[in-house]
């Protein structure tokens, strides 16, 4: 007989009651490092008390509206996001797979409308994930996520990650963007080198192309800057971020460029829910925390003592671990043993980590992390690794 949750995840017998910072208990009372923060999501810990304060708050106040509407919420958010990022405008979602499908519609109707209706596909990197929608996927064109699903939009062209020989050969006069993550996550952890991300916003510049990041995982904080392709001192025309921007809360946004969203005007895209006020009070709260002064430069230090431990786990334990990659806070080890092996043995051991593709493990503790929860989750690994290799 079928569940009545449909089975959909191959999920892991622990339910949790509660969390706190760092850490999850289940209904047994046990305790848990959580380095997996929600896959990115817990951005600030869990039950952080200034999110629960404003989310609570506004609770007593108003839950929706509808987008038929202003959400002062939104205005609000919107014009602080404007004054960090090189966006002008940007559509608010409840999830990293909308905001993404909305930037594919947006980058779709600006060459419409400007003269070139021809162009309505993208360059997207071998590994990449962008969500389970029939559009991402077909972006994806993994076996496992397409096979059965067919017809699939025929509008992705895939190159391989990091090259520009490949990307250039790909473009044709019906390429409208290159899509990428600056930082792969489900696709194994690996960071774009920063030369590689210059060339793209010089490509799509020479091509009459748009530049779309989707920094969904490694957005809001995660790389040490607000966004990982700030480190390469560029910008995109399109972005969709999610995760952070909620911690904990549905929450996404497509940000854009004025020129870019020129064609996105009244009747050509909605949402039901999203943007509504809850989720507002919560994402101005994230942002009020990771702009105070010395926020972001803490992920930074926090993120290069942790990738230094693990870089010294790697070398005293060679037949269970290879390499460290990331940056940041959003780290990925990869593995000699079979990464679900090592998954499973930290968590037995009081540790939630999460496995990427290339038998990677992603280590993504909330930014909040402090050197004893660094230390704690170095001794675990060690102690896990010790046990595998024997």
């Amino acid at each position: 007989m079928i569940p009545v949750v449909m089975p959909t995840y191959s999920r892991i017998d622990v339910v949790f009651e509660r969390g706190e910072g760092c850490f999850l208990y289940d209904t047994t009372g046990r305790r848990f490092l959580d380095f997996t923060s929600g896959i990115a999501v817990n951005a600030l810990g869990h039950a952080h008390p200034y999110l629960v304060e404003k989310l609570t708050e506004q609770a007593h106040k108003l839950w929706h509206t509808s987008n038929l509407f202003r959400v002062a919420g939104q205005e609000k958010l919107a014009s602080r996001l404007r004054e960090l990022t090189f966006a002008d405008t940007m559509f608010f979602t409840n999830s990293g797979v909308e905001a993404w499908e909305c930037g594919v519609k947006l980058v779709r109707k600006y060459h419409y409308e400007t003269g070139h209706p021809e162009k309505t596909r993208f360059i997207v990197a071998g590994g990449n994930f962008h969500g389970r929608t029939m559009t991402a996927i077909a972006a994806s064109g993994q076996d496992k996520m397409v096979k059965g699903f067919g017809p699939l939009l025929d509008a992705f062209d895939r190159v391989a990650y990091d090259n520009l020989n490949e990307l250039r050969a790909a473009i044709t006069p019906e390429t409208a963007a290159i899509l990428v993550e600056p930082i792969l996550g489900e696709g194994g952890m690996r960071p774009a080198s920063l030369d590689y991300l210059r060339a793209l916003r010089a490509i799509c510049d020479e091509y009459g192309l748009l530049l779309y990041f989707d920094e969904i995982q490694s957005g809001m904080g995660r790389s040490g800057k607000l966004f990982a392709h700030e480190w390469a001192g560029i910008t995109p025309d399109v972005m969709c971020i999610a995760k952070g921007i909620g911690g904990g809360f549905p929450l996404g946004a497509c940000l854009a460029t004025e020129k870019a969203a020129q064609g996105m005007v009244a009747g050509t895209h909605g949402s039901t829910f999203g943007g509504n006020p809850l989720a507002m009070a919560v994402g101005n709260a994230v942002l009020d925390v990771m702009t105070q002064p010395g926020f972001l430069d803490n992920v930074i230090a926090k993120g290069a003592l942790l990738q230094g431990k693990l870089e010294e786990l790697v070398a005293r334990h060679p037949t269970v671990l290879d390499s460290v990659r990331g940056k940041g806070l959003i780290l990925g080890v990869k593995c000699v043993t079979p990464v679900g092996d090592l998954v499973t043995a930290l968590r037995d051991n009081g540790m939630l980590v999460v496995s990427a593709a290339d038998n990677v493990v992603r280590i993504l503790p909330p930014l909040i992390v402090g050197e004893a929860e660094i230390n704690e989750a170095v001794a675990i690994l060690d102690r896990t690794c010790a046990a595998l290799a024997a």
